[in-house]
């Protein structure tokens, strides 16, 4: 078989006890297996980790990088969404663009492969952003994978209009439709019509839902209910959710096999709602994060994702979901095992990729060769000690290049690697 380029002494992410080489032919996987004949270009990682790519299930490209424009004091979220409501009337294709474009290139950089923005819609931004990210995604092709997910961060039903704009907005190329069911006084009605919109366009779904610490009222119970009568099960996402943090652990476990049940998948923002929850509180402030190791134990996929980049609802961030998995294992409390950071890593690359319906995700022949070389030899170290990918390829082809850092000894005449 010829190859274009073969990857010598590679750990596959899943398999990290034993090494493997990869040939690449065409921009796919064309093998992978303990030792490939000789006669391509190579490349020897050294006993480095692959992943087949870091997966970004819920960003907000369109918002990012807005510091410098919104004045905030209190740091809450009502207050967050009344400084980008305001700043988004003087959004530009342009603006949007370049905004998203610098906070994209961090993701690139860090390894990721695929990536779902959420993005605004209303009647007042109409379709800027919109047109913005899907130009985006048509430059940055070469590096990624861009999924548009559009949602009426302001509200649908209370927002005359604006349901005709998301209509538009997935007309003219949104992959994916979600909502925030609790900026509506009717937050059934809301999600009630975006299963509609689901169903009408063929697409899956993914809400920000349950944002707060109250837990006696759960709006994830009627996705679920939906996704049981629509068959949407497999295609529907909810994002934060942080009242399941609050929640005594029967509680928790009863819940889980209902989303287990109805096919419904969880992603946790680590980075946004630890800045956000608690505001009230003084003293002995609860963490906000859901804890969706305890969910996958339980049968529901789940996902790490950044959410928000330099903006008022997340004033930090540089696009590096291995970072961000480090953060969830530290606030949730967990890593005492390697399976835990395992479990972790698993959460930024195959478990989003399930999570997304990807069907040619992973170190397997026949997929794109859309591949990570980290500098660390296994997935726990990777999460552990915040391993920096080396290179990223896409389809066979290298976007990123990173040199491990390096220890100059003092006469020593040598550089001494401090690569693992």
């Amino acid at each position: 078989m010829d190859f274009d380029l073969i990857l010598r002494d590679a750990r596959i992410a899943g398999s990290a006890d034993r090494t493997a080489d990869i040939g690449i032919s065409k921009g796919r996987i064309a093998a992978v297996a303990p030792e490939l004949p000789k006669g391509a270009p190579e490349k020897c990682l050294d006993g480095r980790l692959v992943v087949p790519g870091f997966i970004e299930t819920h960003i907000h490209l369109d918002k990012s990088c807005l510091l410098g424009r919104c004045q905030c004091e209190k740091g809450t979220l009502d207050e967050a969404v009344v400084a980008v409501a305001a700043a988004k009337r003087g959004f530009s294709h342009d603006d949007v663009y370049e905004r998203a474009s610098r906070t994209l290139e961090k993701a690139i950089k860090n390894g990721t492969t695929r990536m779902r923005t959420h993005v605004e819609v209303d009647p007042r931004v109409g379709l800027t952003s919109v047109h913005a990210l899907l130009r985006l995604k048509k430059d940055y092709a070469w590096a990624i994978d861009l999924q548009l997910c559009v949602f009426p961060q302001e509200g649908l039903l209370d927002d005359p209009g604006c349901e005709d704009v998301m209509v538009a907005a997935l007309e003219a190329g949104g992959n994916v439709v979600g909502g925030a069911p609790y900026m509506d006084k009717n937050s059934h009605g809301q999600i009630a019509r975006i299963f509609a919109l689901a169903q009408r366009f063929g697409i899956d779904i993914d809400f920000h839902l349950d944002f707060g610490l109250d837990t006696t009222h759960l709006d994830a119970l009627e996705v679920c209910r939906l996704a049981d009568e629509t068959g949407w099960g497999g295609r529907v996402t909810i994002g934060h959710v942080t009242k399941f943090s609050a929640m005594p652990s029967a509680d928790l476990d009863v819940l889980a096999k209902r989303l287990a049940d109805s096919g419904v998948a969880v992603t946790t923002l680590p980075s946004t709602d630890l800045f956000l929850i608690g505001r009230d509180y003084d003293g002995n402030v609860p963490r906000g994060v859901t804890p969706v190791h305890r969910l996958v134990e339980r049968g529901v996929n789940c996902s790490i994702s950044t959410n928000n980049v330099l903006n008022p609802f997340t004033p930090f961030g540089d696009c590096s979901l291995v970072r961000m998995a480090n953060l969830y294992a530290n606030v949730v409390q967990i890593g005492g095992r390697p399976a835990d950071m395992e479990l972790c890593l698993s959460l930024v690359t195959d478990r989003p990729a399930r999570l997304m319906n990807l069907r040619d995700y992973g170190i397997a022949a026949g997929n794109p060769a859309d591949i990570v070389v980290m500098d660390c030899a296994d997935g726990a170290s990777a999460i552990a000690e915040l391993a920096q990918p080396l290179m990223v390829f896409r389809r066979g082809e290298m976007t990123v290049s990173r040199p491990a850092a390096t220890l100059m000894r003092p006469g020593a005449g040598q550089a001494d690697s401090a690569a693992a």
